[in-house]
């Protein structure tokens, strides 16, 4: 499917409405010096975790226990983020040091 001009145009003016509204919205609903919600203060906690489990859930999602490596690189890249971000806490590195284990694993390990 082709778009014409003038619906590239729209669609390039909606994408730049909706992400400049979501940059501006908290700022004009939440003005500086004034009380943030308790609801707010709330997701603020709850969300973060909630996202972590969400990506782990997803990223799981395709491993299977019954076949060959049985889940093996996922467990340690998993228990490798966890140990590192518990011994430097730092999420970057946790992130890194679990991303770089697991690739090295099912390209050169597992494979």
């Amino acid at each position: 499917m082709y778009l014409t001009a003038a619906q590239t145009l729209i669609m390039i003016l909606a994408v730049a409405l909706g992400t400049q509204l979501t940059r501006w919205l908290p700022f004009l609903l939440l003005p500086e010096g004034k009380a943030v919600p308790k609801t707010v203060t709330y997701l603020g906690k709850l969300l973060p975790a909630a996202a972590m489990g969400l990506l782990v859930v997803y990223c799981l999602r395709g491993v299977s226990f019954t076949t060959p490596p049985h889940g093996i690189p996922e467990a340690a890249a998993m228990l490798a983020v966890v140990l590192l971000h518990r011994w430097k806490g730092n999420v970057l590195l946790s992130i890194a040091g679990g991303t770089a284990l697991y690739m090295v694993l099912v390209q050169a390990v597992f494979a």
